[in-house]
């Protein structure tokens, strides 16, 4: 019997690296590729859980997608930096004074590690979503970078990746021991006291594989009080034949993270001193995800996944008192406490399930790829909050008085279930049509166990269904023009829900109180572009976007003496709009890859907020954000270039510029605050590698070769410390603009060992 392949059937059979390194599918591919001799074709995987993807010219919309290679060559001083120095429309907010802990901002929607911070991007790693439920936050920190085979960017509000993917998801593959056989041993050290160790070991035997990793790297830290130990592990047991694959992971990490916090620009003399401090985090985690995959026969793939997390973070946070120096209307007495410590601990279980069934067939003698799945993801977290009085020393230390008292003690229950469906039909060999939807059912229960605050108690539960379709045009081999329309849900988090009322603001990390309750935010994409190819060394891509939000939500600052106190309000429509070109070309030993970014956020409503730092606020410390203004953070303009250029066989150098344009600081959003915003800066890093042998490489690193001094973040706060040698200066607080600094120029050499 003689079965014609279709496209994806194709592309399956023949593309072995790019379709092992999205799905581990390396081992089937193999055994079929010599039976068909077939151009290679580049497939994406386009839903969460691993299948047989789609080519990329039936993708309809501008991916982004890396090998855990490229990233290796550049040695990058983990992910985000890497993100940050190649990626279109990505940049980092400094906000936490941490490498480890920064906000990655895409398109305009952020990805960060903070509580509170308002979530707009879905990340996965081998299909599971690791946003951690209590506040949407993600720790970049829990992943070796050493494990990584490859990250996908996919923009837009795609609903095949649900659970609050407003502006885009990353899905980020893992390394296997058929992949990555062998292994290395790598050392380096440098600038800010930092060394790392980094072992990494695969294997196969027949149809078991296996591979593991641990990397141990600490840091002094560029800044006074921001060091930083992390401690990573990742192992993963697979087997594969013919028709089945199978993979057990486990992924491990133990982390110490001190922040240096924003400071005021009258500090910039001495741009590495904190604010206050100490400010630390601690994470860590413990991620066991087993999933695999049977062929029924050449047109029918299952994929199944289940995984269990566990994450644990201890927060501790110096910051001022907004009520110092206030009059209890009761006692008449002055409130002399300068300082409270906060101390946060978040306890988490998480576990969850997928099923994806993918059929490949005929439509009216037309080429058809259809997927149905469902998944399932629950979690149980406990947030607990202690405070304590403290007194500031002339080094700004906050001192304890006291101990800690507890304030906030509840319990949060998450479940998200979703059902989804796309089918892709080629209705010619160059015309493709995918149509897409979700049904997303999300509840979050919050109950507090204090028995002090019994209106915390409730249930809150947001559901919808989110659809998507796209159209690929395909009218030369290697050229693909492409539009889409998608919609996405966000529902609000527990940290959202239990600090919503302007009359109790919270601080970061939350107290939890009795709120009103938010809307869910809804998202409309609209994006449309062209990529293509001249040649075989040369691509380029350009596209256009707008993301529209309904029922936004953000971080609304309190009149009081610190940013770190607010509460969360909707503020009706905002939007990210904006263009992107890239272009890359090799000739000989040199490759260039440069790409613009335009990025205009606004919002589209307009809403009074509490901004008192800002010198336009009116007598009751209040703001008017109008239609039009800019929303604080992201930058419009962003030029990015990569040069590689192999000097010799044995030799490469490679340097990163980043241009990126000013932005506004946070409190700040009428854009009329008489500080102005956050400057432009350019950056230039370079790396090189040195292959002394074929097993033993010599490398280096230098970020921020000239030295500039430069922010990426910005927020408006009252600055106490106005007495001699910036010290505490009690009631004579001055609204300025706190920045978040970036690191000065750092060096670091290293070593590597490979074998086979």
């Amino acid at each position: 019997m003689m079965y014609r392949l279709t496209p994806a059937a194709r592309a399956a059979l023949t593309f072995v690296g790019l379709l092992a390194a999205l799905h581990g599918r390396e081992a089937r591919a193999q055994d079929a590729a010599p039976a068909v001799e077939l151009p290679a074709t580049v497939v994406i995987g386009t839903t969460p859980l691993p299948g047989l993807g789609t080519p990329l010219e039936n993708v309809p919309a501008n991916v982004q997608w890396i090998r855990g290679k490229t990233i290796d060559a550049q040695h990058p001083l983990n992910l985000t930096d890497y993100f940050e120095a190649n990626l279109d429309s990505v940049s980092l907010n400094s906000s936490q004074g941490n490498p480890y802990q920064p906000d990655v901002n895409y398109r305009g929607f952020t990805a960060s590690p903070l509580l509170g911070t308002p979530q707009g991007l879905s990340v996965f790693q081998d299909g599971v979503r690791i946003n951690e439920s209590f506040g949407d936050v993600v720790n970049w920190d829990l992943l070796p970078p050493s494990a990584i085979r490859s990250v996908l960017v996919v923009p837009g509000s795609n609903p095949l990746f649900g659970l609050n993917t407003l502006g885009g998801a990353l899905a980020i593959t893992t390394r296997s021991g058929r992949d990555s056989p062998g292994g290395s041993v790598a050392v380096s050290g440098g600038s800010f006291g930092r060394r790392t160790l980094e072992f990494t070991q695969g294997g196969r035997l027949d149809k078991v594989d296996y591979f593991v990793t641990l990397n141990d790297t600490a840091d002094n830290g560029w800044a006074d009080h921001n060091a930083s130990r992390v401690k990573q592990a990742f192992g993963k047991l697979g087997y594969a034949d013919a028709d089945t694959t199978a993979n057990l992971s486990v992924t491990a990490a133990d982390n110490a993270l001190h922040g240096a916090q924003t400071i005021p620009r009258s500090f910039l003399d001495n741009f590495r001193q904190a604010y206050t401090f100490p400010d630390r985090n601690l994470n860590r985690a413990t991620f066991f995800n087993l999933n695999g995959s049977h062929f029924f026969n050449e047109q029918v793939e299952l994929s199944v996944n289940a995984y269990y997390r566990k994450f644990f973070n201890e927060n501790v946070s110096s910051n001022v008192n907004g009520e110092f120096g206030s009059v209890d209307p009761d006692t008449g007495s002055v409130n002399q406490v300068q300082a409270n410590n906060a101390r946060s601990i978040v306890e988490q279980d998480s576990y969850g399930l997928g099923l994806q069934l993918t059929l490949l067939g005929h439509v009216a003698s037309m080429d058809n790829q259809f997927v149905v799945g469902a998944s399932g993801d629950f979690a149980n977290a406990r947030f607990s909050q202690y405070g304590q009085d403290a007194l500031f020393t002339p080094q700004r230390d906050a001192v304890g008085l006291g101990g800690f008292a507890l304030r906030t003690d509840a319990k949060t229950h998450n479940s998200n279930a979703g059902v989804f469906v796309t089918d892709t039909l080629s209705l010619t060999d160059q015309l493709a049509v995918t149509a897409s939807a979700r049904y997303h059912h999300a509840q979050t229960t919050l109950a507090d166990q204090t028995g002090n605050q019994p209106l915390l108690n409730g249930s809150h539960t947001f559901s919808r269904l989110n659809p998507a379709l796209g159209i690929t045009y395909n009218p030369s081999p290697g050229v693909t023009a492409y539009a889409n329309y998608s919609e996405g849900m966000r529902a609000p988090t527990a940290i959202e829900l239990a600090c919503a009322d302007p009359a109790a603001p919270c601080s970061l990390p939350n107290d939890f109180i009795a709120d009103p309750a938010l809307r869910p935010v809804l998202s409309k994409t609209v994006e449309a572009g062209v990529r293509g190819q001249f040649g075989t060394a040369s691509s380029w891509r350009a596209a256009v976007f707008r993301t529209d939000l309904d029922n936004d939500i953000a971080f609304i600052s309190s009149n009081t003496a610190t940013a770190a106190t607010g509460f969360f309000q909707n503020v009706g429509k905002t939007r990210r709009q904006g263009i992107e070109l890239s272009l890359a070309t090799h000739a000989g030993p040199v490759g260039v890859t440069a790409s613009y970014s335009y990025i205009d956020a606004t919002y589209r409503t307009s809403f009074i907020e509490s901004s008192r730092s800002n010198s336009s606020a009116d007598a009751n410390g209040n703001i008017t954000v109008r239609p039009g203004n800019r929303i604080p953070g992201v930058a419009r303009h962003t030029v990015k270039m990569r040069l590689d250029y192999n000097v010799t066989p044995q030799w490469e150098i490679g340097t990163n510029l980043v241009y990126h344009s000013a932005v506004f600081a946070r409190g700040d959003e009428n854009n009329q605050d008489a500080h102005g915003q956050i400057g432009a800066y350019a950056m230039l890093d370079v790396d090189t590698t040195w292959h002394v042998t074929k097993r033993l490489d010599v490398f280096a690193r230098v970020n921020n070769v000239f030295d500039r001094r430069y922010a990426n973040f910005g927020t408006l706060a009252r600055n106490v410390f106005t007495g001699p040698g910036h010290t505490f200066g009690g009631g004579n607080a001055v609204s300025e603009q706190f920045v978040g600094v970036g690191a000065p120029r750092g060096i670091w050499v290293g070593l590597r060992y490979a074998w086979r």
